[in-house]
C-alpha cells in the first residue's frame, strides 16, 4: 500500500462494508479533498493500475471504528491510558470513555482529553462525583455522599456535545452492601437528563435479577460476557432467560472486554442462545491493553473465530456504537456517500492459529483475525496495526 499526497488523497481498491450501493464489483475508489470530505466514489476498474493514490488491494472498508468503552482520562486516574493507544494507531476512530470522570473532575477531560485528541471523543459521566481517580481502591459509590445530583445534572446540560450518558458501577467491589439503591439513582439521573445508562455488571450484589428488570430498552449493559460467579448471564437457566427478555426488549449487551470481564465459555453460551452483543468494546486501561483485551481489533477477532458473522461484528463498532450514544447510526447502504467528513476504518481479514487468552486465563486458538489497516479521520490518515499482530508473529498466521 503506497503512501498518499499531502492536499487531498485516493483509496484504490477499497472493498466497503457492508456494501455500498452502485459498487458493481465490489470495488470502489474513494477521492477525498484536502478538508477530508469525501468527494467522490466510482466503481474500480482494471484502468486504476498504475494510478497515483493508495492501493488497498481489495482490503474493506467501513465506518470508522467506535470503542464505546475505554479509560483514557490519562494522569487523572489510576487505570487510565492515554487516548492515541487505543485509538487511530489500531484501527479506532472514536472513542468513548466510560465513566473514568464524574461532574468534579469533567472540566479536566474535556480540556486535556477531549480536545487535543486526534481521536473524536464522548464520555458516559460517572454517577459517583470524583470517578476512577484510584479505581477499586477508593469507591467512586461508597455512599449518598458519592452522588451529588444537582452538579452532576449541570454537567451533563453544559457539555451533551459529549457527555453520551451516565455510567454506574453497580457491582459489590464497588457498592459494598449498598446494594441497588445507586444504580435506581443512575437511572433517575438519566431519565432525566433523557441519555441511556451504562452499567457496569460484575461481583454480586446487586443481582442480575434486580439489574435486568430495572433497566429501560437503549439503556446498556457493559461487560456482557463476563465470567464471574453470581454475576455473568449464564450462571443458571433463571438468569439466562431473564438475559434473554432484556435483549428482546432492548437493553443493550456490550463486550466491554477489560482485565477481568470476559469469558469465552459465557460468550460461546450466550451466542449459541442468540445474545449477540449489540456492541464490541475493549474496556481498554492499564491492566487490560497489554492483554488480555489488547485492543479493539483483538476483541472483534475473538468473536469472529467463536463464530459471530464479520457483517455483524462491523455493525457492532461502527452504526450500532454510533446510535448507543445518540450519534448517527443506522444500518444504511448509503453510509459512504459524497459530502461527508470522511471517517473510516481499512482493515483485512486473515486465516490463522494464534493462543489468545480471556479474563479468566482460558485460551482459544483464533482462525481467524481482523487486521486493521488505516484510520481515517477528516485529513488525517494514520497507518493502523492490532497487537495480535504481535502474537501472530509468534504464532504465526495466513492470509
Amino acid at each position: 500500500m503506497s503512501e498518499a499526497g499531502a492536499t487531498g488523497r485516493v483509496l484504490l481498491n477499497a472493498r466497503p462494508i457492508p456494501a455500498s450501493s452502485g459498487a458493481g464489483n465490489g470495488l470502489v475508489d474513494i477521492a477525498i479533498d484536502e478538508t477530508g470530505v469525501v468527494r467522490q466514489v466510482t466503481d474500480s476498474s482494471p484502468a486504476d493500475r498504475g494510478r497515483e493514490g493508495i492501493d488497498l488491494h481489495g482490503a474493506y472498508i467501513s465506518r470508522g471504528w467506535i470503542d464505546l468503552h475505554t479509560h483514557i482520562y490519562y494522569g487523572a486516574t489510576d487505570i487510565s491510558i492515554r487516548p492515541n493507544a487505543a485509538g487511530m494507531a489500531t484501527g479506532v476512530t472514536t472513542l468513548v470513555d466510560a465513566g473514568s470522570s464524574g461532574e468534579a473532575s469533567f472540566a479536566g477531560f474535556r480540556e486535556y482529553i477531549a480536545g487535543p485528541a486526534q481521536e473524536k471523543i464522548y464520555a458516559f459521566l460517572n454517577l459517583g462525583s470524583i470517578g476512577l481517580v484510584a479505581c477499586n481502591r477508593v469507591s467512586e459509590l461508597a455512599d449518598i455522599r458519592s452522588i451529588d445530583i444537582d452538579r452532576t445534572l449541570r454537567v451533563v446540560q453544559e457539555n451533551r456535545d459529549i457527555i453520551c450518558g451516565i455510567k454506574v458501577r453497580a457491582s459489590h467491589v464497588i457498592l459494598g452492601s449498598w446494594g441497588i439503591t445507586p444504580l435506581l439513582i443512575g437511572k433517575k439521573v438519566a431519565r432525566m437528563v433523557g441519555l441511556p445508562l451504562m452499567v457496569h455488571i460484575g461481583e454480586p450484589p446487586p443481582l442480575l435479577d434486580e439489574i435486568l428488570p430495572a433497566l429501560d430498552p437503549g439503556d446498556i449493559i457493559t461487560h456482557c460476557f463476563n465470567g464471574k460467579a453470581g454475576g455473568n448471564i449464564a450462571d443458571d437457566e433463571v438468569i439466562l432467560a431473564v438475559a434473554t427478555e432484556a435483549h428482546k426488549r432492548g437493553i443493550l449487551f456490550d463486550v466491554g472486554h477489560g482485565g477481568a470481564s470476559f469469558s469465552y465459555r459465557v460468550a460461546r453460551k450466550a451466542l449459541e442462545r442468540g445474545l449477540l452483543p449489540w456492541t464490541i468494546s475493549t474496556d481498554l486501561h492499564m491492566q487490560s491493553v497489554n492483554g488480555p483485551a489488547w485492543d479493539l481489533a483483538t476483541t472483534m477477532s475473538k468473536l469472529y473465530s467463536l463464530g459471530m458473522d464479520l457483517e455483524d461484528i462491523v455493525h457492532a463498532v461502527t452504526d450500532h456504537s454510533a446510535s448507543s450514544i445518540g450519534r448517527q447510526g443506522g444500518q444504511d447502504s448509503r453510509w459512504l456517500s459524497v459530502g461527508q467528513l470522511a471517517d473510516f476504518t481499512v482493515f483485512e481479514t486473515a486465516s490463522a492459529r494464534i493462543a489468545v487468552s480471556d479474563s479468566e486465563g482460558s485460551t482459544e486458538t483464533l482462525d481467524k483475525v481482523i487486521l486493521p489497516r488505516y484510520a481515517l479521520r477528516g485529513s488525517a490518515l494514520v497507518a493502523a496495526h492490532s497487537r495480535v499482530e504481535m502474537l501472530a508473529a509468534r504464532s504465526g498466521y495466513q492470509e
